[in-house]
């Protein structure tokens, strides 16, 4: 089946398709068809169905076929395949809806800052919302960057139809039965990674649509010889740049939000022969609790006051009063509220959101447990382990019934949208760390002279400082010392820091022997996440031999 030319053929036939329109014209349709509201500073406000207010990971399948099996990790739970024939009957569903929409958006976009390997990227959606979304996130189209891109005859296209529901009886026995509904599942966000066709149905939250084109970068890429990275970049006023890659918690964000350096991108780069690039033009930012205090940068991309159709931001699922003014500060909606919009809106930015070769790498946790060193260099077989285990912790009372930080492991920090097997994504970093002599930094924000509960949260200025120090290249030289459970080298000093005995987590412990009992209980849990996650994957002994041990 030939799926590109049913779509040519159904846009072809058809009135109502607006393909490429203008900016204000999007926005325009956004607010007519009643998808979104503008609000009293101008960005438009919109509201999805309780089921689309995250990510639904049990809902986002791969098609598995022989000619592509093999390079995918299926023991991966986040790795669902499904057969050709499910995809088939989602496309010829989502073909059906279309050809009785009123109207259809198409949007030709581009993905990756760097035109070498820039995805061109087509967008069909029976609502004018998505459109918009992808003119935030996305860049514009450009014949010469896609005709020079390594994938000019590989263009990917992307079905988007949230408001829709797949027929739970169709798909009895090929998609998952949802326990809330009591049947199997409406919605579905698929890949077809041979067929280079991605389908969203029935899921209206903005980063479905956004994930799934990052998740076919990161499998696609590694092939073409680019390191794919869920991070942020940033690249200081010497030329220098710096990768930071940290599970949701960790501070990426703010650590990289940094008025000394400029901005890159805050989520998804590639790291290719010609340095690092970013794949988005836009963000998509959590609203939740944001003041215009602590991140006037996000805050003013999302509400500085415009024309409502020349601004364009997308505020999703913020409780907005009926004069139009928000409250960032209730959840009641959902504590995952967005914002969605073009990089130029922040004032510090590198235009080009490209750089050299990273100087510096830096891995963040939020280690709850107050055992992990604030700042500690790795060599190379010690950044490809804390690459692939991605640590940090859960903290008591954020869920029903957590009373202790729970471990979380996400590889690469960013499971779910990193398909391929993992050796192939840690070799790379590897080989990337040997050719460009980029250094690889862990930097807890977590907790500091005990647990949480005990101990304190790091103070984010003694944690910019630390930082600084590593982008500055100041401890470079610095001597250092292996920590006996968890073998990063912990420098002995860090400038800046008006109390250098921080650096040791055990000097900040009262009770010493505590300290090791929960030391060695984290070392505990890293060897099992370890074991089971990868203990068949064939992963080098370079790599395993850097797994904590725990003290005698």
């Amino acid at each position: 089946m030939n799926l590109q030319k049913r779509i040519s053929e159904l846009l072809d036939s058809r009135e109502g398709v607006h393909r490429n329109i203008p900016r204000a014209e999007m926005i325009r349709k956004s607010v007519e068809k009643g998808e979104a509201l503008v609000s009293a500073c101008g960005a438009l406000s919109t509201w999805t169905p309780p089921e689309s207010t995250g990510r639904s990971p049990k809902d986002t399948v791969i098609v598995k076929r022989p000619s592509s099996s093999d390079t995918i990790d299926w023991t991966s739970p986040n790795n669902i395949p499904i057969e050709p024939e499910t995809f088939d009957m989602a496309f010829e569903d989502a073909i059906e809806r279309l050809s009785r929409a009123e109207e259809i958006f198409v949007t030709d976009r581009l993905v990756g800052a760097d035109p070498s390997y820039t995805l061109p990227v087509h967008t069909v959606s029976d609502e004018a919302l998505p459109a918009l979304f992808t003119d935030n996130m996305f860049r514009p189209w450009d014949d010469e960057a896609a005709g020079a891109s390594c994938f000019s005859d590989a263009h990917f296209t992307l079905l988007v139809l949230p408001y829709c529901k797949l027929e739970p009886e169709r798909y009895r026995g090929r998609l998952r039965v949802d326990p809330l509904l009591g049947h199997t599942s409406t919605m579905i966000v698929a890949m077809d990674m041979d067929r280079r066709m991605g389908i969203v149905y029935g899921s209206a939250y903005g980063g479905s649509v956004k994930k799934l084109i990052f998740t076919v970068m990161n499998y696609m890429l590694p092939a073409r010889g680019i390191l794919p990275l869920h991070c942020s970049a940033n690249e200081g006023p010497d030329g220098r740049s710096a990768l930071l890659l940290g599970l949701s918690g960790t501070g990426k964000t703010t650590l990289s939000a940094d008025a000394s350096r400029a901005l890159l991108g805050d989520d998804e780069h590639g790291w290719g022969d010609n340095g690092i690039a970013n794949f988005e033009y836009g963000c998509y930012a959590k609203l939740i609790n944001l003041s215009s205090e602590k991140e006037p940068e996000i805050y003013n991309a999302c509400f500085h006051e415009d024309d409502w159709l020349e601004h364009g931001s997308i505020i999703e699922n913020t409780m907005m009063y009926p004069d139009g003014s928000f409250d960032l500060f209730d959840d009641r909606l959902t504590p995952n509220s967005r914002g969605s919009y073009p990089l130029r809106y922040l004032t510090n930015i590198k235009e080009s959101s490209r750089a050299g070769h990273p100087s510096t790498i830096l891995f963040l946790t939020a280690d709850a447990n107050g055992v992990i060193p604030p700042v500690a260099k790795l060599n190379r077989g010690q950044a490809m382990f804390w690459f692939l285990m991605g640590y940090t912790s859960k903290l008591a009372g954020t869920e029903t019934g957590i009373t202790e930080p729970v471990s979380t492991f996400s590889r690469f920090f960013g499971e779910p949208f990193m398909p391929r097997n993992p050796d192939v994504y840690a070799a790379m970093l590897g080989e990337r760390m040997d050719r460009h002599g980029t250094e690889v930094y862990l930097v807890n924000t977590g907790w500091s002279g005990g647990p949480y509960g005990i101990g304190s949260r790091i103070d984010l200025p003694l944690t910019r400082k630390m930082v600084n120090a590593v982008l500055s290249g100041e401890l470079s030289d610095v001597p250092c010392h292996q920590d006996p459970v968890f073998r990063v080298m912990v420098p002995e000093r860090c400038p800046g820091l008006p109390d250098q005995s921080i650096l040791d987590p055990v000097n900040t412990w009262q009770d010493r022997e505590a300290y090791r009992q929960r030391a060695n209980r984290l070392a505990g849990e890293f060897r099992a996440h370890f074991q089971k996650a990868y203990g068949d994957k064939g992963i080098s002994e370079e790599i395993a031999g850097e797994c904590p041990f725990q003290m005698d």
